[in-house]
C-alpha cells in the first residue's frame, strides 16, 4: 500500500509540472499571436501597394509586346509592298507568290475594311505585274526568225521557256476571281487583267504562226506556175498539213498556258488565235485559185491535186479549226475555199472535152496537117495518165457534176444524167474516160479526112490512134483500171480500122497495079504497063514514107506493121514477076522489073527502120 501511495504522489507531482509547462507555452503562443496581428496590420498596406504595381507592370509589358508586334507588322507590309511594286524577278518568283498569298490571307482575316482595300489594291498590282511577266515570256516565245522550208516543225514555241511559264500560269490560275472569291475586293480587277493577258497571248501566237506559215504559202503559189501540177497540189496539201499540225500543237499549248482554263474562255481564245491563220489560208488558196482560173487548161491538174489534198484534210480541219474554236459552220473558210476550187474543177471537165472537139476542126488557115502526133493527142494521153494520181478528187467532182454532164453541146442538159451515188466513183470515172477517148478518136478521124492527100491522112490517123492505144492499154501506168471494156474495145477497133485504112490507101494501089483486071488485056504491053505502074507507085510510097514516119516512137509496132506490109506486097510481086518472066514479055525485063522481090522487101523494111 505504501508503494502505491508513493507512486500516486509522484504522478501528481509530474502532472503539476506538466500543467505549469503548458501554461507557460500558452502564454508564449498568445504573445506570438498578438505580435502576428500587429505584424499583419503593418504589412497589409505594403502588400496592397505591391499588387497594384505588379498589375501595372504586367499591363506595361503587354503594351510593349503589342507595340513591338505592330511595328514588326508594319515593317513586313512595307517590305512586301516594295517586293510587289518592284515586280516578279525570275529568280524571286517563289518569294513573290508567297508575298501575294500572305496578302490574300490577311484580307481574309482582317476586320478593318480600310486595311483590306489597301491590301486588295496591292494584290491587284501584284496580279498585273505577274500578267506582265507572262505576256513578256509569251512575246519572247513568239518572235525571232521564222522557220523555213516546206516541212515546218509542229511546235513553234521554245521549250526552254516552259519551266518558267508553267509555274507562273499555275499561280495565275489560283488568283482571286469572282467565281472563286466573290467577296475579294480585287477579284473583278484581277479577272479583267487575266482576260487581257489571255487575249494578248492569242494575238501574239496567232500572228507568229501566220508569220511562220506565210513565206511557205507564198513560195508554193509562186512554184505552182512552173512545177508539175500534181506535185504543186501535193505541196499545198503538205502546207495545209503543217497548218493542222501547228494548230493542234497550239491548242495543247493553250490548254497548258492559258491563265483562264474554263472551256468557254479557251474556245474564245483559240478562235482569236486562229483568225490570222484562217486569213492566211484563205488568201493563199484564193491566189492559187486565181492562178488556175487564168489558164484552166494549163493548171487543170493543179486544181485537181489541190482539191484532192483539201478533201483529205477536211475532217481534221473541221475538228481542229471549227469545233474546238467554237466556230459556226457558216464561218468555215476551208469549206468555202474548197467549194470555190471544186467549181473550177467541175468546169475543167466539159472544157477539156470541148478543147478536144475544137482541135478536130482543122489545122487552121494555111495550115497543113502533119503525119506526126497531134498536140491534143499527146495532151489527152498525158491527161489520162495523170488521172490516177488524183482519182478520188476526179471521182468526187464528177459525181457532183453528174454523169454525162461534161458533154456540153451534145443535147444533154446539166443534171439530166443518170443518178450515181458516192460509192459509184469507179463507174463515173469509166464513163468519163470513155467519152474522152471517144471524143479524141472522133476528132482524129475528122482531121485525117481533111487531108488533101488521103494516104498521108491515113498515116496521121494510124500514128495517133496507135499512140493512144499503146499508152493507155499497154503501159504500166495505172490508167487501165479506169478504162471500161467498151473503151478498150473501141480503141482496139479504131486501131484496126486505122491500120486497114493505112494499108488500103498506101499499098492497095500496088496490088491493084499487079492485078489482071478483066478487059485490061494480058499481052506484053499490058504487063509492061503493070510493072511500070507498080514501080512508079512504089516510088511514091517510098517517098511518102521518107516524108512521113510511121509509128516513130513504137519499135514493136513498126516491126509488126512492116511484117504485115511485106506479107501483103512481096508475095503478090513474086507471083506476078515469076508468072510474067516465063512469058518473056520483054527482051530487056530489067527495064521494067526495076527491083527484085527481095529488093522490094528490103526497101519496104527501110520504111520502118
Amino acid at each position: 500500500m505504501d508503494d502505491e501511495a508513493a507512486e500516486i504522489e509522484l504522478l501528481e507531482q509530474n502532472l503539476n509540472k506538466t500543467r505549469q509547462i503548458s501554461q507557460r507555452m500558452t502564454s508564449i503562443l498568445t504573445s506570438f499571436d498578438t505580435r502576428l496581428v500587429k505584424l499583419e496590420k503593418s504589412i497589409l498596406p505594403l502588400y496592397n501597394s505591391t499588387q497594384l504595381l505588379t498589375k501595372r507592370a504586367s499591363n506595361i509589358e503587354s503594351a510593349l509586346q503589342k507595340i513591338d508586334e505592330v511595328a514588326s507588322n508594319q515593317e513586313g507590309v512595307a517590305a512586301e509592298e516594295a517586293l510587289i511594286l518592284r515586280g516578279p524577278q525570275p529568280s524571286q518568283l517563289v518569294a513573290y507568290k508567297e508575298a501575294l498569298e500572305r496578302l490574300n490571307a490577311s484580307i481574309a482575316f482582317k476586320s478593318s475594311d480600310r486595311d483590306s482595300r489597301d491590301t486588295a489594291r496591292l494584290v491587284e498590282t501584284g496580279a498585273k505585274k505577274l500578267a506582265q511577266l507572262y505576256t513578256k515570256l509569251v512575246a519572247e516565245g513568239s518572235s525571232g526568225t521564222p522557220p523555213t522550208g516546206i516541212d515546218l516543225p509542229s511546235s513553234t514555241f521554245p521549250s526552254e521557256l516552259l519551266p518558267t511559264l508553267t509555274p507562273l500560269v499555275a499561280f495565275l490560275r489560283t488568283l482571286p476571281q469572282p467565281s472563286t472569291h466573290p467577296s475579294h475586293p480585287a477579284a473583278q480587277a484581277i479577272l479583267t487583267t487575266l482576260k487581257e493577258a489571255q487575249r494578248g497571248y492569242a494575238d501574239m501566237r496567232g500572228n507568229w504562226i501566220k508569220k511562220c506559215l506565210e513565206s511557205q504559202g507564198r513560195w508554193i503559189v509562186e512554184r505552182a506556175e512552173t512545177v508539175d501540177g500534181v506535185a504543186a497540189g501535193r505541196e499545198f496539201g503538205q502546207w495545209v498539213d503543217s497548218i493542222l499540225n501547228i494548230v493542234e500543237e497550239e491548242y495543247e499549248l493553250l490548254n497548258q498556258l492559258a491563265p483562264l482554263p474554263a472551256p468557254s474562255s479557251l474556245s474564245s481564245t483559240f478562235n482569236t488565235l486562229l483568225t490570222p491563220v484562217l486569213s492566211l489560208f484563205s488568201s493563199t488558196l484564193s491566189s492559187l485559185t486565181s492562178l488556175i482560173k487564168r489558164s484552166l487548161h494549163k493548171y487543170t491538174f493543179l486544181a485537181l491535186s489541190t482539191y484532192s489534198s483539201l478533201l483529205a484534210s477536211q475532217s481534221r480541219w473541221d475538228d481542229l479549226l471549227i469545233r474546238r474554236a467554237g466556230r459556226k459552220d457558216k464561218d468555215n473558210d476551208f469549206r468555202e475555199g474548197t467549194h470555190s476550187l471544186r467549181a473550177v474543177c467541175l468546169r475543167s471537165f466539159p472544157e477539156f472535152i470541148v478543147d478536144i472537139k475544137s482541135a478536130g476542126l482543122g489545122p487552121g488557115k494555111g495550115g497543113e496537117l502533119s503525119t506526126g502526133l497531134a498536140d491534143f493527142t499527146i495532151s489527152t494521153v498525158q491527161y489520162m495518165e495523170r488521172i490516177p494520181d488524183v482519182k478520188d478528187a476526179v471521182g468526187s467532182a464528177l459525181l457532183t457534176l453528174g454523169d454525162g454532164n461534161w458533154k456540153m453541146g451534145d443535147g444533154m442538159q446539166v443534171g439530166k444524167g443518170s443518178k450515181l451515188g458516192d460509192g459509184d466513183q469507179q463507174i463515173i470515172l469509166e464513163h468519163y474516160t470513155y467519152d474522152v477517148v471517144s471524143t479524141v478518136v472522133s476528132s482524129l478521124t475528122t482531121l485525117s479526112r481533111t487531108q488533101k492527100r488521103p494516104a498521108f491522112g491515113s498515116i496521121f490517123l494510124l500514128n495517133n490512134i496507135s499512140y493512144i492505144r499503146s499508152r493507155l492499154l499497154e503501159s504500166n501506168v495505172d490508167i487501165r483500171s479506169l478504162l471500161s471494156k467498151p473503151t478498150t474495145e473501141m480503141l482496139n477497133s479504131n486501131f484496126r480500122t486505122a491500120k486497114a485504112a493505112y494499108f488500103d490507101l498506101n499499098f492497095s494501089p500496088l496490088l491493084q497495079a499487079l492485078a489482071e483486071e478483066k478487059g485490061s488485056g494480058s499481052g506484053k504491053a499490058a504487063t509492061k504497063e503493070r510493072f511500070t505502074r507498080f514501080f512508079d507507085l512504089f516510088e511514091e510510097v517510098k517517098e511518102r514514107h521518107r516524108m512521113a514516119k510511121v509509128l516513130d516512137d513504137d519499135e514493136d509496132g513498126r516491126e509488126q506493121i512492116c511484117d504485115e506490109v511485106v506479107k501483103l506486097v512481096v508475095p503478090s510481086l513474086q507471083r506476078f514477076t515469076q508468072r510474067n518472066r516465063e512469058k518473056e514479055f520483054s527482051k530487056n525485063p530489067s527495064k521494067y522489073i526495076k527491083m527484085s522481090p527481095d529488093e522490094v522487101e528490103s526497101q519496104i523494111r527501110s520504111f520502118y527502120s
